[in-house]
């Protein structure tokens, strides 16, 4: 007989994958921060693609598109819930997918936690590192993108009745 404590409890390989890919969302993101500060500095811009896709550097104290400037320690402290309500929720993983998704979004968002902890101007204030210029409209990171397809995915997974405990519920009579 299944117990409901044991339908809660998660499969530890998942969690592990999960750890392991939001490992990898962080160190693509800072790696590619280092060099974005030591390439674009200058106010270098480099074209990638026509001028659809550009890198130049920006410090950004706000969220996204700049929002509520003044609020960095707000993020600073979202970004710490982000990521500890990530890995207690992530407990309870029984689906791959979902590992993905919340690897995606723990990467993300430890991240960018550490750029607010960690650089300019100060702890609790740093200003995150945005190098890709998306044709003018806003200038994101690597994070960014993780996290984006991370919401994405959970959209999907919603969608098709993915749960993070459990594979599709068949909903056919």
């Amino acid at each position: 007989m299944v117990t409901g404590r044991s339908q809660a409890k998660g499969q530890p390989r998942l969690y592990v994958w999960m750890i392991v890919l939001a490992a990898v969302v962080l160190l693509a993101d800072q790696i590619s921060k280092l060099w974005a500060v030591s390439a674009l500095s200058g106010g270098e811009r480099i074209t990638v693609l026509w001028r659809l896709l550009e890198f130049h550097l920006v410090y950004n104290p706000g969220a996204a598109f700049s929002f509520a400037t003044e609020a960095t320690p707000v993020f600073a402290v979202a970004a710490a819930a982000a990521v500890a309500g990530i890995l207690y929720v992530a407990r309870r993983l029984r689906s791959a997918a979902w590992a993905c998704v919340l690897g995606a979004l723990l990467g993300g968002a430890a991240t960018h936690l550490l750029d607010r902890l960690l650089r300019s101007p100060g702890f609790g204030r740093g200003h995150v590192v945005d190098f890709i210029d998306y044709g003018g409209l806003f200038v994101g990171n690597v994070a960014d993108i993780a996290l984006t397809a991370g919401c994405v995915l959970i959209a999907l997974l919603t969608l098709r009745g993915i749960s993070i405990g459990a594979e599709p519920v068949d909903e056919r009579p």
